[in-house]
Formats: C-alpha cells, structure tokens, sequence
C-alpha cells in the first residue's frame, strides 16, 4: 500500500510538440533546443510534421535551427518555456527563415 501512495504523488509533466515545414521545400538537419535538452529530425519533407514529446528542465527560450532547401542556414528564437509545463507546442516554419510558434501550455509556475 505505501508504494501505491508514493506513485499516486508521482506526476510526469510533458509537452507534446509538433514541428510543421511549411517552408516550400525539404529542410535538412532540424534541431529544436530547449532548457537542458534537444530533439531533431536528419530532414522533414515539405509540409510534412514532425512530432515530439519533451520533459522541460529548467527555464529558458526555445530555439529552433535549420538547413533550408536553398542551403542557407536559419536559427529562430522562440517563447520562453519553464520547468513543469505541460501541454502542446505547434511550431510552424515559414518560407524566409520565418516561424509561428502556438504554445497551449500550461501556465508557468
């Protein structure tokens, strides 16, 4: 009984993210960093989605970088996201080194 009562404590904050090319082309080399971590993709195929799941640590920007399809190298400052956050992240990258980011997080503790 006690065991189930130390899990029952336990609750694992998550944000389900979701990467969306909408750049006209493939990109290569995707890379979105975030407080004390990092997730990408080798290339995302234009309009195509790539999704992810993190756990923040720490509080801080996110940062999205990137290899678009004419070769030039793009870096994006994003919101600030905050340890125990939950929720989803839409991020959708736009022609011209460009993005929209649609966080529905909760709010930051």
């Amino acid at each position: 009984m006690p065991a189930l009562l130390a899990l029952a404590g336990c609750h694992s904050y998550h944000v389900e993210t979701t990467v969306e090319n909408h750049t006209g082309g493939t990109i290569q080399l995707l890379e979105v960093d975030y407080p004390s971590a990092s997730f990408g993709a080798g290339s995302l195929s234009a309009n195509a989605e790539f999704h992810y799941r993190i756990q923040l640590r720490g509080s801080g920007p996110l940062k999205v970088q990137f290899t678009a399809s004419d070769g030039h190298q793009v870096e994006i400052d994003g919101p600030t996201v905050a340890e125990r956050q939950e929720g989803r992240l839409e991020i959708v990258l736009l022609p011209g080194g460009k993005a929209e980011f649609h966080p529905q997080l909760s709010p930051k503790p």
